[in-house]
């Protein structure tokens, strides 16, 4: 893989699925519909994922794609995998909340080793460059061309006021009683894959999930957080989070700095 040309083609195509997904976001209604898991699926989604479906199969014929609007008809055997998430956090579009990203990730394998996460309507992005560091991008964003950048990496945390992240639309008792077991200076909400890339700038130290999540819901996300220091470790024996699982259903987990001393589940 020559990643040089993967992290620009990720960079553009998600920049253009974020303003394909803006216009429709800006319009005064769009139609939302149920999928089968009861989970919302919206125009921007579909749209989104024909754009970006298109460019990747286009500079990447030979590597295989899967992406959450087409994920029924696929079921993955390839190692290494590009994987996309059009619109990460549907029901905060829905809701016009704002906390909404595009992802696309590419796995070696078993894990996200390159991403991108793009929130348009925060104007924050974030993505991994060819030698697997993170970086922060400043708006506004060209397609055509990278603007400026900084490094960003996870905090070194004090276990004694730790910054926690939780989820904003899945928030439950579960979760609640798991960040119970640490002392805690601050607890936010975010939607989508947010969540992990407040943990890659160090704006928090700890994302536990104590929910149901689909490998492209994590993947960008995590290869943000990975190359800012950071790891996402499975719920229950803190070992690192794979991917290309049958189904692509993660288990519960937790995405964290190193520094963080983890509570048993």
């Amino acid at each position: 893989m020559d990643f040089e040309q993967l992290v620009s083609v990720m960079r553009r195509l998600a920049i253009e699925a974020g303003e394909k997904i803006m216009e429709i976001y800006d319009t005064d209604d769009f139609e939302v519909k149920t999928k089968s898991d009861n989970s919302p699926v919206t125009e921007a989604d579909e749209a989104a994922d024909a754009l970006i479906s298109a460019g990747l199969r286009a500079a990447f014929p030979d590597v295989a794609l899967i992406t959450e609007e087409q994920s029924a008809t696929h079921e993955l055997q390839a190692r290494s995998f590009l994987i996309v998430d059009p619109l990460d956090g549907t029901k905060e579009f829905v809701n016009r909340r704002g906390d909404f990203t595009v992802n696309i990730a590419y796995v070696e394998s078993g894990l996200p080793t390159r991403g991108v996460v793009y929130a348009p309507a925060r104007a924050r992005m974030f993505y991994t460059l060819a030698d697997g560091s993170t970086v922060e991008e400043d708006g506004p964003f060209d397609p055509a061309v990278r603007g400026a950048t900084r490094a960003i990496k996870v905090s070194d945390p004090d276990n004694a006021a730790l910054l926690i992240v939780a989820s904003k639309s899945h928030r439950d008792q579960a979760t609640d009683d798991y960040i119970g077991k640490y002392q805690v200076k601050d607890l936010k909400s975010a939607g989508s894959s947010l969540k992990f890339c407040l943990v890659a700038t160090g704006e928090a130290d700890l994302y536990p999930r104590v929910g149901r999540t689909m490998e492209w819901d994590t993947a960008a996300g995590h290869a943000v957080l990975t190359g800012a220091g950071g790891q996402v470790l499975r719920f229950d024996d803190h070992t690192p989070l794979t991917y290309g699982k049958p189904g692509y259903a993660n288990p519960f987990f937790i995405a964290c700095a190193p520094g963080v001393v983890l509570k048993p589940a």
